[in-house]
């Protein structure tokens, strides 16, 4: 059923203001790191970009870039750094075959220098990670 508030606009499920909750606390009192993923043209040339907001606990912000810098050297795809502030970051994720394989490492990277510590947000974003598809995965689908 869906209820309204007294302006008119929709009033959110319990389950998903707890969700918000729980992400605007770990962002306040936790030391991590928030990832949305943009993908910003859908024609080619396909460009992504990713949002980083470091947690206000967090006052050493230069690992972003050292991760960045590592990653560069060894991606295929054209990629570029832009701080906004000492806290946000955007990365461009240029065109290439191999571009969402290499955001997920990018990603993975700053998940595992975090201990997993990493609120991701998929945004506009349309890939499946295999990872996603291997949770479904059931034996019995595929073999008798």
């Amino acid at each position: 059923m869906v209820e309204f508030n007294p302006d008119g606009s929709l009033k959110l499920p319990e389950s998903v203001l707890n969700i918000k909750k729980d992400k605007e606390a770990r962002l306040k009192n936790t030391n991590c790191l928030q990832i949305k993923k943009e993908a910003v043209s859908f024609r080619a040339p396909k460009k992504c970009i990713l949002h980083l907001r470091l947690s206000e606990t967090n006052n050493n912000p230069i690992f972003i870039e050292n991760i960045y810098k590592d990653f560069a050297q060894g991606a295929n795809v054209i990629t570029k750094i832009n701080k906004i502030t000492n806290r946000e970051y955007d990365i461009e994720i240029g065109t290439d075959f191999k571009r969402c394989s290499e955001c997920t490492k990018l990603i993975g990277r700053y998940k595992e220098f975090l201990d997993g510590n990493v609120i991701e947000e998929k945004g506009s974003c349309e890939f499946e990670s295999f990872h996603k598809k291997a949770d479904n995965f059931c034996y019995e689908d595929y073999f008798d």
